[in-house]
C-alpha cells in the first residue's frame, strides 16, 4: 500500500485529540432485546492534528508534511502520546511487558501485540509500527540479544527467530510504537487572522490497516 515510513512531527501531535473507535451494529428486536455485532476485529483510531498547532511555524510544518504526503494518498506514522508504549504510561519499557506468544517448536515468526485487559476480558491489538531502537525480546524471563537471537521488521512489527522457540516457551517483548495513519481530508484551510485569534485548523487523521 502507499505508505511513507516517516513520523508526523511528535511535537505537533502532542496535545492532539483522538483515540480508538469501534463499529457496532445494533438491532433492536420486537421484544425490546438487542442483538449487537461488529464487522471489525480491531479498533481504529482517529486524531485531529490541528489541535497541536501553537504557532504559524507549526502550521507551515504541518502544511509541508501534508503536501509531501499528497493529502490522503500516502500513509505515515503517528505518535499517540496517550498510548505509545508496551508498558504503563508511568513505566519504562522492559522485555517482559507483553506476552506475544508461546513456542510450539515450529513457528519462528511472531507479531508484536499489546493486550488490553479489564474485568476478566482481553483485547490483543496488533502492533505494526514499532519504533527503531526500542524493541526488547525475551524467553521465559531471560532477555535475548537483537541481531543474534532475533530480528524485528520495523515495517510490520514481526519478530523472527533463527530457530523456532521450544514448545511452551513464553515469548515476551517490550517496545515503543507508532500508529499507521493517513490524512482524512484532501484539503486544509488555514488563515493567519483566525489562527492569531486562537482558531486552529481542523486536520483529521485516521488509522489505516497495514
Amino acid at each position: 500500500m502507499n505508505f511513507h515510513e516517516v513520523r508526523f512531527p511528535a511535537s505537533l501531535s502532542f496535545g492532539s485529540l483522538g483515540g480508538p473507535e469501534r463499529r457496532t451494529e445494533v438491532v433492536t428486536l420486537a421484544n425490546g432485546f438487542e442483538e449487537r455485532n461488529t464487522p471489525w476485529a480491531h479498533s481504529r483510531r482517529r486524531y485531529d492534528a490541528g489541535v497541536g498547532m501553537r504557532s504559524l511555524d507549526d502550521v507551515e510544518a504541518m502544511v509541508a508534511f501534508f503536501e509531501a504526503r499528497q493529502g490522503q494518498l500516502y500513509g505515515f506514522r503517528w505518535k499517540d502520546w496517550s498510548d505509545f508504549r508496551s508498558c504503563k504510561a508511568s513505566g519504562e519499557v522492559t522485555f517482559e511487558d507483553q506476552v506475544i506468544g508461546r513456542g510450539d517448536g515450529v513457528q519462528n515468526e511472531w507479531q508484536l501485540i499489546k493486550t488490553y485487559a479489564s474485568g476478566g476480558y482481553e483485547y490483543a491489538r496488533p502492533v505494526k509500527k514499532p519504533v527503531s531502537g526500542t524493541v526488547l525480546v525475551g524467553f521465559d524471563g531471560i532477555v535475548l540479544q537483537e541481531g543474534v537471537d532475533w530480528q524485528i521488521d520495523l515495517n510490520t512489527g514481526v519478530v523472527s527467530f533463527g530457530e523456532a522457540p521450544d514448545v511452551g516457551v513464553e515469548i515476551t517483548a517490550g517496545y515503543e510504537f507508532d500508529v499507521p495513519v493517513r490524512f482524512a481530508v484532501d484539503a486544509i484551510q488555514t488563515s493567519v487572522a483566525s489562527f492569531q485569534a486562537g482558531d486552529v485548523p481542523s486536520v483529521p487523521v485516521v488509522e489505516v490497516r497495514v
